[in-house]
């Protein structure tokens, strides 16, 4: 008799994305529970990480992505009432959400849970909490069309894969590329402003 498959994460995102469950933030937080924040935070800075001309949609996105990790650096798991039913666009569940899939499960295969126990302290918490914030207000500050919100936003997007995956060297990768990420925007962003002077 074979042994019953574990589902994985990758696995859990895949049946909820192809179940008729609201694809809502409050949606994500009934299926992921203490874990949802992170799926949110990685959806949803997934979009800014990519070098594409958003016209600003973005910034949508990297408001509510800040005002989650507020709540993410006190404790709180709920969503508030206001974004509750914010639904996850169609063209995130089409193409956003299996790329995200796909490559969660690329990286489940060789992640493990590293200094997981560290990640349970509400000290680390606070501490992850504020670089997603620092990170997401970078990205947001960036000049627009500039792409340098690209690297902060993928720092965020590596922090919540770690939180995800509870491999605490995925988050430490996500600190240094948020750093990096603010390093740029600091310098580049203050030489296009000055060239546009």
């Amino acid at each position: 008799m074979k042994p019953k498959k574990v589902k994985t994460f990758a696995d859990n995102l895949e049946t909820w994305l192809d179940s008729s469950k609201p694809k809502t933030l409050l949606g994500i937080s009934k299926v992921f529970g203490p874990k949802s924040f992170a799926l949110i935070f990685l959806v949803l800075m997934s979009v800014p990480a990519l070098p594409l001309a958003t016209g600003g949609v973005t910034h949508i996105f990297e408001i509510i992505v800040m005002a989650l990790s507020l709540l993410f650096i006190i404790g709180r798991s709920d969503i508030p009432k206001r974004w509750q039913h914010e639904k996850i666009p169609v063209v995130m569940q089409k193409k956003t959400l299996p790329f995200i899939i796909k490559h969660i499960r690329s990286l489940e295969r060789f992640s493990r849970p590293r200094l997981s126990e560290l990640l349970a302290q509400w000290f680390s918490k606070v501490i992850i909490g504020l670089f997603i914030f620092v990170f997401t207000l970078t990205a947001f500050l960036a000049p627009p069309f500039s792409g340098l919100d690209t690297i902060p936003s993928i720092g965020v997007v590596v922090i919540a894969l770690g939180l995800i995956l509870e491999d605490f060297v995925f988050i430490m990768a996500g600190v240094l590329l948020g750093s990096l990420g603010i390093l740029l925007v600091i310098d580049l962003g203050s030489l296009i402003v000055n060239l546009f002077r």
